[in-house]
């Protein structure tokens, strides 16, 4: 270790983040009332305006009944409206093109009934091999459905021999002309690679193909350009760095060009056009924008927790987060420099998580960090603990006490 507690202290109060607005559970171990909490990849601490922002919209409900819907601080009727500008400045899109539904495996469903148009020419589905699983049961129960065989038709990528990451250009390499859709994650939920999604999405589209992304581990990490990227679509949930709440609701984005067409979709209450939605005729008329995409009448309750934490990244911006995550991950790579760490080496190519593999049984050595030393990290078993320094709410402090307790633990 090359930093001493005192110097992480002197650090903090150089380079202070926004732990004051966060509810910081206490310590079960160790010497330190607060945990050192490296979990934020996994589920976000709370903002303490959640709870103040959400009791408002509740006792609306009880002062108003169903007059809410116009009549509210926050009216519910046109609720989802509140998410849809700083949803899509944080991922750089329009407002026509992003909305907030459901969770985030739905959304993709309800994308690929869109977007994955198989023929039998070219109907295989590119991920990579370390997705997330639900990322994998989602392709494969797409590709059943249209007829196909998801063990030849979904083609999971791979690093090279003896590397943990994959390249680049060995992603470009697998898209040929039978690929009709591209899916990865931006940011790799088990190693915390970034990758290099304008490249990549480029790529897509030279090989005729469509290109979609899960933003699960990249949305509220690092700074994202999807309009100007030519994504064709995205998803991603809100629980994880957008701090709102156990399974809370997710983002989709639909590029600009898809919209207005005639594109399929499944259709409901709310992907009709909000102006002609009491007419109540049997038709749908979506507008020309992402809402066309929602299906059902939003949960109030559920979207009051991501619009707080929608403004809050408004307010401070991902840009200084990113800033301050890179010198946050920055100290603790260093201080993890004993560590296998299963995380690229560039700062470019990682949002703030680093993957440490450790001797089997990750699982066991994370609950000794919690218990023994009051550090939550989040394992996967065998053999890998990721830790993210979060930039709003992680301090210099933090990534001391994870380093010295894993060092001690290990050793």
């Amino acid at each position: 270790m090359t930093l001493s507690e005192a110097g992480a202290l002197a650090l903090d109060a150089a380079d202070p983040g926004h732990r004051e607005l966060f509810d910081v559970p206490p310590a079960q171990g160790g010497d330190y009332p607060e945990v050192a909490y490296f979990a934020g990849n996994s589920l976000g601490l709370r903002p303490k305006a959640t709870r103040t922002e959400l009791l408002e919209d509740l006792d609306a409900w009880a002062a108003l009944g169903v007059e809410g819907h116009l009549d509210a601080a926050r009216p519910w009727l046109p609720y989802h409206e509140l998410l849809t500008g700083p949803a899509a400045r944080l991922v750089g899109a329009l407002p026509s093109e992003t909305v907030v539904m459901n969770s985030l495996t739905v959304n993709l469903h309800l994308l690929m009934v869109s977007f994955y148009r198989p023929t039998r020419s070219r109907h295989r589905i590119v991920i990579e091999d370390a997705a997330f699983p639900s990322d994998s049961y989602a392709v494969r129960s797409q590709v059943r459905f249209h007829g196909y065989d998801p063990e030849d038709a979904v083609i999971r990528l791979r690093p090279r021999p003896g590397e943990d990451t994959l390249r680049t250009a060995d992603v470009v390499e697998q898209l040929g002309g039978d690929v009709a859709l591209v899916l990865l994650g931006g940011v790799n939920y088990l190693t915390g690679e970034l990758m290099d999604i304008p490249t990549i999405t480029k790529a897509g589209h030279v090989a005729g193909a469509v290109v979609g992304w899960d933003l699960a581990h990249a949305a509220g990490n690092v700074p994202l350009s999807l309009h100007d990227w030519d994504v064709d679509f995205a998803a991603w949930c809100s629980y994880k760095y957008l701090n709102s709440g156990p399974g809370a609701l997710a983002g989709a984005f639909v590029h600009e060009r898809h919209l207005g067409g005639d594109r399929p979709r499944f259709e409901g209450w709310w992907s009709t056009e909000a102006s002609t939605r009491f007419e109540m005729t049997p038709e749908s008329r979506p507008p020309a924008t992402a809402d066309a995409w929602q299906v059902s009448n939003p949960p109030i309750f559920s979207m009051s927790p991501v619009r707080t934490s929608l403004e809050l990244f408004d307010k401070v911006g991902i840009g200084v987060l990113r800033e301050r995550s890179l010198r946050l991950t920055g100290r603790l790579s260093e201080l993890l420099a004993g560590f296998e760490v299963i995380t690229p080496d560039d700062p470019a190519r990682r949002g703030a998580q680093l993957s440490v593999r450790v001797p089997g049984g990750a699982g066991a050595l994370s609950r000794r960090l919690r218990f023994e030393y009051g550090v939550i990290a989040d394992a996967r078993e065998p053999d890998v603990l990721r830790l993210a320094p979060v930039p709003l709410y992680s301090t210099y402090h933090d990534c001391w006490r994870a380093a010295a307790a894993l060092t001690e633990v290990m050793a």
